[in-house]
């Protein structure tokens, strides 16, 4: 796991180059690498900040030239076992035992077509002496950034947005519908970027760079067209074993040269992780968090310690427990330079302070159960739209007295959150409402009005734009199964957008590695395979899942009550945020420029403080926007409306 940048035939690329790559130093703390070579009329030049993880020894180290090719890579390849013996049965004479090796020497034998072959989570630039050509891949799910900006025939590429943002001279303009989208998911879209003319490279794609100014792209791998193909293969009566599979990427997750810890929370995902990796690893160390007494209380959290202390004594597991009560004052900005756009999910200050914690304790690798709710449909917002189907049967008369009766209760009082009565008025919020547009409005921040009117009027084309935009991805499937159209929507937005962005950015802010075996080719193929009755089974998501890790879990632990990987949001709004919620709303740089409206977020606040709504995550979100856009602007006398 590392950091990578470069240049290709861009104007003081060397110097270029430094400093891209000197602004990864926390993504590779272990060693440092630059290479320069011609190309057509101009240079590449490449860097790499290395985390060694795999072949601790400089046989490791990058950029790694090796007749004629090198190499730039962020990743792991966890079938690099299998490719090296096939390469080696073909006659490939290797000089160390580093992954980096193997995917080099994949390269040279198949080019492109080795991409398909890669099992792990990669993002690399691969130069050609021979040729002058650069070619950028992404692994096929997005787990690994990769960000470039392409000006005339040059082109600069780096793994982390601030490295491009440092090295144009602030001269990069925000992008408003990047802003508009973040408002709305309160994440950034892996198809759009924060700065114009920046962009994120594609899932599943890659970017081959010629000496003579050509561009060529090409996409080697589409979960839409993988998802169809599952459904497929189980409709001839192919049924995955789901407990087979997920082991087998578990324990190919356990590749390392260094100790690996897991996360666990004390929820099915990272438990039955744990225990899988535990049965490999005995002993292995564990990571949780909890939170100040007060706090969970306020939030009405459940009490997840206890589960994951179940755990931690059932397989050996040397768990370390991580109280969360941050200066989130000081947090906040420092978390929004790290995340690289506007991410407003707390839990990435839980996944940066248990990385910290790990880190500390000498632990680089981490395995995350990220990616099981999206796959196999545990999350509330999948159970609440099937159940909104039978909602929608219910006589009209009847559901607007419930819905005027739920809108009269209190979200909290004075002491404590009331969480049933939260969930009760998100899921009157889009009941209603037609398929893909209930989707979005259940797990989204606003329906199309709100937005509008938190808005500059000016901007209503591009509210429209990113609302369309939703519809079109979601609706681009095959599939004939409700459950599975949303696992894909999930998978191919939420997943890469949200979740595996603020986990890369928040583990390597600490020089950890995080790894997502549920997040993984073969694992994403057979969740596909599954029919959605068989994942939510009456009111039980992931119900496939939980089958699987019966054999090994207790049943109070497959079958406990969903867990939130979150924080304390509404105790830190009333308590330690409260006076920045009254400056960003009365006096942030965000209301002074007109971009977003000053009345309307009073509103927010004033029925939040009220108790009658919980737009805590909200506010929040709007906190990480105002402090992004402070940093992303600073210096370039710009504001959110001169952009447009």
């Amino acid at each position: 796991m590392c950091g990578i940048a470069g240049t290709y035939r861009w104007p003081d690329g060397k110097v270029v180059t430094d400093r891209l790559t000197d602004t990864l130093a926390h993504r590779g703390p272990d060693g440092a690498g630059r290479y320069s070579h011609p190309a057509g009329d101009g240079e590449v030049h490449l860097g790499h900040r290395r985390l060694a993880i795999i072949d601790l020894s400089e046989t490791g180290a990058q950029p790694m030239v090796s007749g004629g090719l090198v190499l730039t890579y962020n990743g792991e390849l966890y079938n690099a076992p299998d490719l090296r013996a096939e390469l080696a049965a073909a006659g490939v004479r290797f000089r160390g035992t580093s992954d980096t090796e193997v995917l080099l020497e994949a390269w040279r034998r198949w080019g492109t077509d080795c991409l398909p072959r890669l099992r792990g989570m990669f993002a690399f630039g691969i130069f050609d002496e021979r040729t002058g050509e650069l070619v950028l891949a992404r692994d096929q799910l997005g787990i690994k950034p990769l960000f470039l900006l392409r000006r005339g025939e040059g082109l600069v590429f780096a793994s982390e947005l601030k490295a491009l943002a440092a090295v144009t001279g602030g001269s990069l303009e925000v992008d408003q519908a990047a802003l508009v989208a973040s408002l709305l998911y309160y994440w950034v879209p892996d198809s759009r970027c924060a700065f114009r003319e920046a962009e994120k490279l594609p899932p599943g794609s890659w970017l081959r760079c010629r000496p003579d100014g050509r561009v060529e792209r090409g996409r080697y791998w589409h979960l839409r067209d993988v998802a169809a193909e599952a459904r497929e293969r189980a409709r001839g009566g192919e049924q995955p074993d789901v407990a087979a599979i997920v082991e087998e990427s578990t324990r190919r997750h356990l590749l390392s040269d260094v100790p690996v810890a897991t996360f666990l929370s004390g929820g099915l995902d990272s438990s039955y992780l744990t225990a899988l990796a535990a049965r490999d690893r005995p002993g292995i160390s564990a990571y949780t968090i909890g939170f100040r007494a007060e706090d969970a209380k306020f939030e009405a959290m459940p009490d997840d310690l206890r589960y994951a202390r179940q755990v931690a004594e059932r397989f050996g597991v040397d768990l370390h427990e991580i109280e969360i009560a941050p200066n989130v004052l000081d947090l906040l900005p420092q978390m929004t330079y790290h995340l690289d756009e506007p991410i407003g999910d707390p839990a990435a200050i839980n996944t940066f302070l248990i990385c910290s914690a790990a880190r500390e304790a000498g632990v680089k690798v981490m395995l995350s159960g990220m990616g099981a709710d999206e796959l196999f449909a545990g999350y509330r917002k999948h159970l609440a739209n099937l159940i909104a189907l039978r909602y929608q049967r219910v006589p009209r008369p009847l559901r607007r007295g419930l819905s005027r009766a739920v809108d009269r209760l209190p979200v909290a009082t004075a002491r404590r959150g009331y969480r049933s009565v939260r969930f009760a008025k998100r899921f009157l919020s889009f009941a209603d409402l037609p398929e893909e547009t209930a989707f979005r409005r259940s797990y989204t921040m606003y329906d199309q009005d709100e937005l509008l009117a938190l808005l500059d009027p000016d901007l209503a084309g591009t509210v429209e734009d990113v609302l369309t935009e939703h519809a079109d991805i979601y609706q681009d499937n095959d599939l004939d199964d409700f459950v599975n159209r949303m696992c894909l929507g999930d998978a191919r937005m939420f997943l890469p957008g949200l979740n595996l962005t603020y986990t890369d950015r928040s583990s390597m802010a600490a020089s950890t590695e995080v790894r997502v075996p549920y997040v993984d080719v073969e694992v994403v193929k057979a969740a596909f395979a599954v029919p959605g009755d068989r994942k939510i089974v009456g009111r039980q998501g992931k119900a496939v899942l939980k089958e699987a890790a019966t054999s090994i879990l207790p049943r109070e632990i497959v079958y406990r009550p969903k867990g939130l990987f979150s924080a304390p949001l509404r105790a830190w709004m009333s308590r330690d945020l409260a006076p920045l919620v009254r400056e960003v709303v009365h006096d942030g740089v965000l209301v002074n420029s007109g971009f977003l409206r000053r009345d309307a977020l009073a509103r927010l606040v004033a029925e939040d403080a009220a108790g009658q709504r919980d737009f805590s995550k909200h506010l929040w979100h709007v906190l990480t926007l105002e402090y992004w856009y402070r940093g992303a602007t600073s210096g370039s006398g710009r504001s959110a409306r001169s952009t447009a």
